[in-house]
């Protein structure tokens, strides 16, 4: 009986994206441990500092995180200090997340560390590079998510309309 290769994991992209994501988890866990942050609530506060005020539900939406699990960070965020929530005016199921003044400070002391674990992993490779990696990172997950009957995150976490069929 002859052996032959039927799936090869190590040169498999869901397999590569995840192991880099998993390397990244590690390699930032410990400045994140320091601020008693897990990475989904690092995550929220995160798009919350660079994107302002927003409903509760946009913020899972940005942070690709199911709404009562953004529902649950939320509550022990408000807990640590780190996040306000309110109730809309006009619609009492909204509820709008801002970042406190104690959220902001977290968020700009782990963000040179982000960054630099970040330049860990990118090592040498070219700017160029490094842009086109996202590129297709974010049309994948475009894809999927078209496929799956889902509106599209598109680069700043909002959504598209679906494209339109002829």
């Amino acid at each position: 009986m002859t052996s032959r290769k039927i799936y090869d994991l190590t040169d498999r992209l869901p397999f590569l994206i995840n192991r880099v994501g998993a390397a990244m988890v590690d390699f930032a866990s410990p400045g994140l441990k320091h601020f008693h942050l897990t990475i989904p609530l690092w995550r929220m506060l995160a798009v919350l500092a660079h994107r302002g005020e927003m409903r509760q539900i946009d913020l899972a939406e940005a942070t690709s995180l199911d709404p009562p699990t953004v529902s649950r960070l939320i509550t022990g965020a408000v807990k640590k200090g780190f996040v306000t929530r309110t109730r809309s005016d006009t619609n009492n199921r909204e509820v709008a997340v801002r970042l406190t003044r104690k959220g902001r400070e977290v968020v700009e002391d782990l963000v040179p560390k982000m960054l630099a674990d970040e330049e860990v992993a990118f090592g040498n490779l070219p700017d160029k590079d490094i842009a086109l990696v996202k590129d297709v990172l974010r049309r994948m997950y475009q894809n999927i998510a078209e496929h799956r009957g889902h509106p599209a995150a598109d680069v700043l976490g909002g959504t598209r309309p679906p494209k339109r069929r002829r």
